[in-house]
């Protein structure tokens, strides 16, 4: 593997301008033109087993036919599957919520066939909250939620580089390309194809996971899952190099825009559908651009999104790709931290939006949830949680952990921080 990587380096310095980098105005049309149609109120916010998220894999059906992409579903495009919805999505917990009735939810999946041992997924989860309810973050709204950012840009992303990838020499591996539904409802579509896969799980190479890449802010990019192989960091690392330039192509963007500021996480387990694969031990890695002010409310609209950066982050997968190729196939990591062999189950939640882009200890704090436990025990926005009861919380995982020692009703102490200073606070699940 070391001898592989050192190549991977040199080759990139010497090789990098044929990579290929496409940017033209058809590109962005199309990009729009998804997220336009799946953010639209037609759609009716997507909400998984509803008509609204039929209409919307009709849409993505058949573009990946205008895409040439082999439908790869169980009889055609689509993978049916039945659930029942539990307490608190992404808690990854087996519990269900009481008289509420199953679900029926359907993946999207494309395939590309170049006749490779391997093939990669690329995904993103294409439901939405429909008209509010559970899971808003706007009180008792009806309004539809239109989910623009969350997540018709990652569908949209998957749709580009499926154009990007049909018309490439990147032939050293297939690529499957899946929309996932029951995402919000707690990774239903994605744990359903991981555990009825319409090719045999040996033989993924690794998946790409896109939720929520529409704000683009500061160049700000994350990507999570980079412990999950060895080859990640190094493949990052000269993928996100301002010198990795195409001089044939005609690009309006200064170099240093074809670069970002990466903020890394090894974690494969997280509150999207990665999390799926790599639980079967699958390579991953997933691309967000961050939490905002807009996160399922029905102000996530079209016209907020930044088209260019969706390009950019299908651009910087694109060439990602064509850095690993060398490599064959990635050998799988359990990450640090990860103790158990799938994601803490827990029944209680603070009620706040953390931040996925902090890098210091704790959970910060991007939003409070009206009515909920943070809330009413004086929490803030900016806060950054470092111990809840008698777990001290580092990270994303450790807040987790802390939050599965917990029933409905229990009391405990919550210590954060707040302009530097440590505070307590008293708080009842």
């Amino acid at each position: 593997m070391k001898i592989q990587l050192l190549y991977l380096m040199l080759s990139f310095l010497v090789f990098c301008a044929n990579a290929q980098e496409p940017i033209t105005k058809s590109f962005l049309k199309s990009i729009t033109k998804d997220v336009k149609k799946l953010s639209s109120d037609k759609m009716e916010g997507r909400e998984t087993g509803t008509k609204g998220e039929a209409k919307a894999a009709d849409y993505i059906a058949k573009r990946m036919e205008s895409l040439y992409l082999k439908p790869y579903g169980i009889g055609g495009y689509f993978q049916e599957f039945t659930f029942t919805p539990k307490k608190n999505p992404h808690s990854h917990s087996q519990e269900t919520s009481e008289n509420l009735e199953p679900i029926t939810g359907k993946n999207v999946i494309g395939y590309l066939d170049n006749g490779a041992e391997y093939t990669i997924v690329i995904g993103a989860h294409y439901d939405h909250l429909g008209f509010g309810g559970e899971g808003s973050l706007a009180a008792r709204s009806t309004e539809v939620h239109n989910g623009a950012d969350d997540n018709a840009s990652g569908v949209a992303g998957v749709l580009y580089l499926a154009q990007l990838l049909r018309g490439s020499n990147y032939k050293k591996n297939n690529y499957l390309f899946i929309a996932f539904s029951g995402e919000e409802k707690g990774l239903w579509g994605s744990k359903s194809f991981v555990n009825n896969p319409t090719i045999p799980l040996a033989k993924i190479n690794y998946m790409i996971n896109m939720d929520m890449i529409g704000r683009l802010d500061s160049n700000k990019l994350a990507i999570n899952g980079t412990g999950t192989s060895p080859a990640w960091k190094d493949v990052i690392a000269v993928t996100n190099n301002r010198k990795c330039l195409n001089p044939h192509v005609q690009d309006s963007v200064k170099p240093e825009d074809n670069i970002f500021n990466l903020v890394l996480g090894e974690s494969g387990i997280g509150p999207s559908d990665h999390t799926s694969f790599y639980l079967k031990e699958i390579p991953v890695l997933a691309f967000f651009t961050g939490q905002h002010s807009d996160y399922h409310k029905p102000s996530d609209d079209f016209e907020k999104v930044n088209i260019d950066g969706v390009r950019r982050i299908g651009n910087f997968i694109f060439k990602l790709v064509w850095k690993a190729d060398s490599l064959g196939k990635l050998e799988y990591l359990k990450t640090k931290g990860d103790s158990q062999t799938k994601a803490p189950r827990f029944k209680v939640t603070l009620g706040v939006m953390p931040d996925y882009m902090f890098q210091g200890e704790g959970m910060r704090i991007d939003g409070t949830i009206p009515e909920r436990p943070a809330e009413k025990a004086g929490l803030k926005s900016g806060d950054v949680v470092i111990q809840i009861g008698d777990v001290r919380v580092a990270d994303m995982q450790s807040y987790m952990t802390a939050l599965s020692q917990f029933e409905p009703g229990d009391k405990t102490k919550v210590k954060a921080k707040r302009e530097g200073q440590e505070m307590e606070f008293e708080l009842e699940f």
